[in-house]
């Protein structure tokens, strides 16, 4: 027999006094209701619904805890791409970019909505007529991780909104500091390791395949901005925050509405002083123009906002004592000196090792080992030596001498410095740590992205011979797989089948995965977008390669050397009769279709790379280097060579005046 009128009224109110509570505790910080309380209204929601399951339902507060761990994540493709912020880390920065600001809008004042910038993990809630239907991880911007599952399980997450509308917003799980000293002081007397600080518990856990752990670590969000709905969007920034709160989400109340810059630094200096009281951790400010119409105008670059920055603190920095100074040989060969540490904890993580960069900034800073030295994680995430004390060197400590040889490269370990630039690399190319080293790069997800084929994998079929070049994995069948260790017949199917779906790459990504030295993902997708080809690749000249944006000198002789290299030529040869790359589409022409620019000097109304963005914009491109066939060589204050080169090739020249005419 099914449940009665009575019943399914009652469930209807428990739901809605729950929600209600929940929402007074967790987003509005009011006890309306002791949690005890509160317990036993949940337990009664819990016990009917065991009865009659009929009555349970997407959205009610019972479903926040899954029962059954996920075997893995989907992947869900945002709606709206998720944009990074770019950075400030002083006033100088920030008034430059506020300057750039009312330069774009043409106002003489720009009012900015300023907000705690949360260091968590940035999620993205898609609601359907008021209901939950996702939860997504930031991802690469395009894609993300599916945690729903993991999500619901926050309280102060709403699973229905107080309007059913469509919305899709964004925000910040975290996990309180309080919350952290409890758990590490449970996995100490469990004799586990402690965890080193809430945001990488905050992330770890989000990415749980068990909805269980998520809801015993007690998350929470702030949600910060809508980046579509079905409703029209408020006319300013500091009341969309309102308008969020309104729909049932927790904002963080520290906001504030400023008038002009001045107020945005004021904002900055207090919170720099006040950030370790709050119970989450704070990693800088963001600064947004706070009325939406002046936002629609500035738009975006290819990376970020024009309307928004993220203001950072000044990184910690503390002191630690360098025990030695190793090497490290890439991919590529380039050798990179890495400094081995007495283990300190910077902005609370645990570091044992920090980049020394190259032999130049060695020689900068006469760092040399047992001298107690100043690190810092730069931009939160890199730690790297930034200065030393030499007041508390010890006497006759020997200046660190750069070495001649490297025994990871192979051979006889000889090393060489890159034409201009400040790098060493291998004189070998093909040691065995490089070649590893490619193979991991190769199929990895910003290269090839094979499914199932992580480092361990390949070193797998490496030693076993399986593969010799990367055109052998795409002639590998499961029973050449089944019976090595660790290989089942699923983990054999599985890798077969990541192969499988990688025969069709994207050109940048297959020029990614080549390991050409100087190519990263956006020059990759530059050259692939140009060229259209890997055919008109191979037979692009140098000064063919240095007609598009962002190629330069160095990496145009790079990437020419590459393709004429005649094992190179085989490597490829052989990948494309079992590989086939696909088109990547070029940038909408627009009022600069076919113009090319190089800017030399410096701006005053703008950023170089601003101006590079709104030539693009405009569907123009923007190149490191004059040649013939440069349209227009704009000339800044203090020009450089190229102008004088502009001359010389009859190449026109423009002021920065007559470009902001074309841009604009």
């Amino acid at each position: 027999m099914g449940p009665s009128k009575e019943i399914v009224e009652r469930v209807k109110k428990l739901r809605e006094a729950i929600n209600k509570y929940r929402y007074d505790y967790h987003v509005l910080d009011k006890e309306t209701i002791s949690p005890a309380a509160l317990d036993t209204l949940k337990h009664e929601l819990a016990t009917i619904e065991e009865q009659y399951p009929e009555l349970i339902t997407p959205d009610s507060p019972t479903q926040r805890v899954a029962g059954k761990p996920l075997p893995e994540f989907k992947k869900i493709k945002h709606t709206a791409t998720q944009w990074s912020f770019n950075d400030a880390f002083n006033e100088e920065e920030i008034r430059a970019f506020d300057e750039r600001v009312r330069k774009g809008v043409g106002a003489a004042h720009v009012a900015y909505t300023c907000e705690l910038k949360i260091d968590g993990l940035k999620v993205v809630l898609t609601y359907k007529k008021g209901k939950l239907e996702s939860a997504a991880t930031r991802g690469d911007g395009t894609v993300g991780e599916d945690v729903t599952m993991n999500v619901r399980t926050i309280e102060s997450v709403p699973l229905i909104l107080t309007k059913p509308i469509d919305v899709v917003v964004e925000g910040e799980v975290w996990m309180s500091k309080k919350n952290l000293a409890k758990i590490n002081a449970e996995r100490r007397k469990a004799g586990e390791d402690e965890y080193a600080n809430p945001r990488n518990v905050a992330a770890g856990t989000i990415r749980q395949l068990d909805p269980r752990i998520a809801a015993s670590r007690k998350l929470d969000t702030f949600i910060y901005d809508i980046a579509s709905s079905s409703e029209p969007l408020p006319a300013t920034q500091f009341a969309e925050l309102e308008y969020l709160r309104e729909l049932g989400f927790k904002v963080n109340k520290e906001a504030e509405e400023v008038k002009n810059i001045d107020g945005a630094i004021t904002f900055w200096k207090k919170w720099e002083k006040l950030k370790e009281k709050q119970d989450y951790l704070i990693d800088g400010v963001v600064l947004k123009v706070n009325e939406r119409r002046y936002q629609e105008a500035l738009g975006y670059t290819g990376k970020a906002p024009r309307f928004g920055i993220a203001f950072k603190f000044a990184a910690e920095q503390v002191t630690t004592i360098l025990e030695d100074i190793v090497f490290q040989v890439g991919r590529t060969g380039v050798v990179t000196p890495v400094a081995h540490l007495a283990p300190v904890n910077v902005a609370g993580v645990m570091v044992s090792r920090a980049t020394l960069h190259n032999e130049d900034q060695i020689n900068r800073l006469d760092v040399r080992v047992g001298d107690t030295v100043v690190i810092q994680r730069a931009g939160d995430v890199i730690p790297e030596v930034v200065q030393v004390v030499s007041e508390l060197r010890k006497k006759h400590a020997p200046p660190f001498v750069w070495p001649k040889k490297i025994a990871a490269c192979g051979g006889d370990g000889a090393i060489e410095r890159v034409p201009g630039m400040s790098a060493w690399r291998c004189v070998n190319k093909n040691s065995a740590i490089q070649i590893r080293r490619r193979w991991h790069h190769f199929v990895s997800r910003g290269a090839m992205d094979i499914d199932g084929c992580g480092p361990k994998t390949v070193d797998l079929l490496l030693d076993q011979g399986l593969v010799t070049t990367y055109a052998d994995l795409y002639s590998l069948t499961e029973g050449d797989l089944v019976g090595l260790p660790g290989f089942q017949e699923l983990a054999a199917k599985n890798l077969i089948d990541g192969v499988k779906k990688a025969r069709r790459v994207p050109l940048d990504r297959l020029l990614i995965g080549l390991s050409i030295g100087q190519v990263g993902e956006e020059t990759a997708r530059d050259i692939a977008a140009n060229f259209g080809t890997i055919e008109k690749i191979e037979k692009a000249s140098v000064d063919d390669l240095l007609s598009v944006y962002g190629v330069g000198q160095i990496v145009a002789d790079s990437i020419h050397t590459w393709f004429r290299d005649v094992e190179n030529r085989k490597t490829l040869q052989a990948l494309l009769k079992v590989v086939t790359p696909t088109r990547v589409a070029k940038v909408a022409g627009g009022a600069l279709a076919g113009k090319s620019f190089v800017i030399t000097g410096t701006l005053t109304s703008m950023s170089r790379e601003e101006a590079e963005s709104r030539i693009r914009a405009k569907g123009g491109s923007a190149v490191g280097s004059v040649s013939a066939k440069t349209s227009y060589v704009v000339v800044g204050d203090s020009p450089g060579s190229k102008a004088e080169k502009a001359k010389k090739l009859g190449v026109k020249t423009i002021t920065e005046p007559e470009l902001l005419k074309l841009i604009s």
